[in-house]
């Protein structure tokens, strides 16, 4: 006797592994469902011609050589905040603190340019921005570090209550830095003598961001794939019990590797204050600290994958400022473009961990 079987339609099943290729093209068919969606809520709102929504996004990110540099000063922070967060993650120790940590690090760095731009030469007041600003984020990593690893807290609240309060602290110093008095905002900061002010390389005003990113996205690559310490981050975020057994000191280990993912994000904030907008304020950081979790979330902590996830996170950013901007809409409208592109590529991800199976009805013997 034999009954039919009916089966689900389609089933979900986790993936054992999947080849880079297929991966990434998962990914450039969600970039490109992306920008279809997009560019018809655009069309829908605008009414206008989706050619011409997308010339203005290449327009906005590089129709010039300013824009190009805007681009690639800010591709260089959010490329510089998602390396900070790399250990952090690898570890399993869920950093949502960035914004902190670069706003501490920026306030570090207004702290000096302030108070000790005329004390000094400009190549020993930037050598010490950046010992300080990697100082101040060392300690806003090193607070929640610790708890974790002596009391089991929750770092995912811990780091991002200490969001907000590096945003008090902000608003504290601005009253007492606020130019002109009354105005509730730093303003441009030594924007005579420009002191603690990255100076021009090769002619170019972001040289040394460029600098400075590559050379802790290179030193953090060799870090976590060559280093001892980077194999006992790796152990540690695979299994803490396993990694004990091995005789790593797994305190240590949290505790170190939060500081070095704090300095790093720290220094992010040295480069946005003195590399780039030259005063301080509660929006310095501007969301850069969750969009970097994307950012090496997406990149599986590869720091060169994430030159290219960084570069065309920004590139739509700053597309979208632009149409928003030319066809007459709000501010929030690039927001809603940038929504729906995180939205489909974090989705992707869903499709490069999981596959669907359809299966069709059969018999089975009784």
């Amino acid at each position: 006797m034999s009954k039919e079987v009916k089966e689900p339609a389609v089933r979900m099943i986790k993936r054992d592994t999947i080849s880079t290729a297929k991966a990434w093209g998962i990914r450039l068919i969600a970039v490109v469902l992306s920008l279809i969606v997009a560019g018809l809520v655009i069309v829908a709102i605008t009414k206008q011609n989706p050619l011409q929504v997308y010339l203005g996004i290449v327009d906005g990110a590089v129709g010039s050589s300013r824009r190009v540099w805007v681009t690639i000063r800010e591709t260089l922070v959010l490329l510089c905040i998602a390396i900070g967060l790399t250990p952090a993650f690898k570890m399993k120790f869920w950093n949502i603190g960035a914004e902190g940590q670069i706003l501490m690090g920026g306030m570090a760095t207004a702290a000096l340019m302030i108070y000790a731009g005329d004390a000094m030469p400009n190549w020993l007041l930037l050598i010490l921005i950046f010992v300080a600003s990697a100082a101040a984020g060392l300690i806003w990593g090193l607070i929640p570090a610790v708890f974790k690893a002596y009391f089991n807290t929750n770092e995912t609240l811990f780091t991002l209550m200490l969001n907000y309060v590096a945003m008090q602290l902000v608003t504290f110093a601005i009253v007492f830095w606020e130019n002109p008095s009354g105005s509730n905002t730093v303003g441009i900061i030594n924007a005579a003598g420009q002191k603690g002010w990255f100076p021009s390389i090769f002619g170019n005003m972001y040289g040394l961001n460029v600098i400075v990113v590559l050379i802790i996205t290179l030193g953090m690559y060799v870090y976590m794939k060559y280093s001892k310490q980077g194999y006992e981050i790796a152990v540690v975020g695979e299994s803490q019990n396993t990694a004990r057994y091995a005789g790593i000191n797994v305190k240590k280990v949290i505790i170190r590797t939060m500081m070095l993912s704090g300095a790093i994000c720290g220094i992010a904030g040295c480069l946005i204050v003195s590399g780039a907008s030259h005063t301080i304020s509660t929006s310095t950081a501007g969301g850069r600290g969750f969009t970097a979790i994307i950012v090496a979330w997406m990149s599986k902590f590869n720091p060169f994958a994430m030159i290219l996830v960084s570069a065309f996170l920004v590139f739509m950013q700053q597309g979208s400022i632009q149409i928003a901007s030319q066809f007459g809409l709000n501010e929030n409208a690039s927001d809603i473009i940038t929504g729906i592109l995180l939205f489909f590529l974090i989705g992707c991800e869903f499709f490069i961990n999981y596959k669907l199976e359809w299966k069709k009805n059969h018999k089975e013997g009784k």
